[in-house]
């Protein structure tokens, strides 16, 4: 199942399947290594949802809701 990341709940697994945003936010992103096919696990959600804690490729990221809204992942667990 397709879903955008900020879809995904705490401790969902998911893998990227691809970044919509381009531009400057998209290299951006795939600089902090959100890349395709790298899998990435929700770690917390501030208080309002913003920013989102993640663990990818071995590492704490914290990333904007709306940055989030751009990553399409693919489900591993729920």
């Amino acid at each position: 199942m397709e879903m955008t990341l900020d879809q995904m709940e705490v401790g969902q697994k998911g893998r990227i399947v691809k970044l919509v945003k381009q531009g400057a936010t998209r290299k951006a992103l795939l600089e902090m290594g959100i890349l395709p096919n790298a899998e990435v696990t929700i770690i917390r959600s501030a208080p309002l949802g913003d920013p989102l804690e993640l663990l990818i490729q071995g590492y704490h990221l914290s990333i904007r809701k709306v940055d989030a809204q751009m990553i399409i992942v693919e489900v591993l667990d729920k």
